[in-house]
């Protein structure tokens, strides 16, 4: 919990994380209709797919300083050193992470889905899919950021790594807005986004951490 409220302070202090990350993915959405033209109902039909991947990218942003951060300062040996479970401080750090980006990300696409001309139901489905989605994007950033540490401009190494892993959270992630909208949340794409969810936060703390020690030897 002390890491977290770290985390936390120093997201919210650091001036340009969390503002970066729900500037860039405004930006995204309010430049799509310029590219797409003023057809309303492409613009609603593709919405959902705009919207999760512009989280999708600026979920990206700040992972290149999760760990190296920590690394520069000497906090990672104090984390190696510390008597809880790497795999736990791992873990609330990514929940740090998404507490400033995933979740604000998740609010604010409930506004800008009314720039896509989508509908009221479909813009409550997409933000709650993104609130379910984004804590599986934040760990699967994170196993990037662990991987990338102890490497000279390893933040560029980040999208490559983390993107295609991230490719089955946003396909089913945009699939369970319309079973949302349609079905509720026992629509099968919106269980297997959950089940995603529930995969990453299981197994991706140990794989972090095992990439942080690999890395530290």
């Amino acid at each position: 919990m002390a890491l977290f409220r770290r985390d936390l302070l120093l997201a919210l202090r650091g001036g340009g994380g969390p503002g970066l990350a729900l500037v860039f993915f405004a930006s995204v959405i309010a430049v799509a209709p310029f590219a797409l033209g003023p057809d309303l109902v492409l613009l609603a039909r593709i919405g959902p797919a705009l919207i999760w991947l512009a989280a999708l990218l600026a979920t990206l942003l700040g992972l290149d300083r999760l760990f190296a951060r920590d690394a520069e300062e000497g906090t990672l040996d104090l984390l190696f050193a510390s008597p809880s479970a790497l795999e736990l401080l791992v873990l609330a750090k990514a929940a740090a992470h998404w507490m400033t980006t995933g979740l604000p990300l998740a609010v604010v696409s409930l506004l800008l889905s009314l720039m896509l001309n989508m509908s009221v139901a479909t813009g409550f489905a997409t933000a709650l899919t993104l609130l379910i989605g984004t804590p599986a994007l934040t760990l699967i950033g994170v196993i990037g950021a662990s991987l990338t540490v102890g490497l000279r401009r390893g933040g560029l190494l980040i999208p490559v790594l983390v993107l295609p892993l991230a490719v089955p959270v946003l396909i089913f992630g945009v699939a369970a807005v319309e079973g949302v909208a349609q079905h509720g949340f026992m629509a099968p794409a919106f269980l297997v986004l959950a089940g995603l969810v529930l995969a990453t936060l299981a197994l991706i703390p140990f794989a972090a951490a095992a990439a942080l020690r690999a890395g530290r030897n």
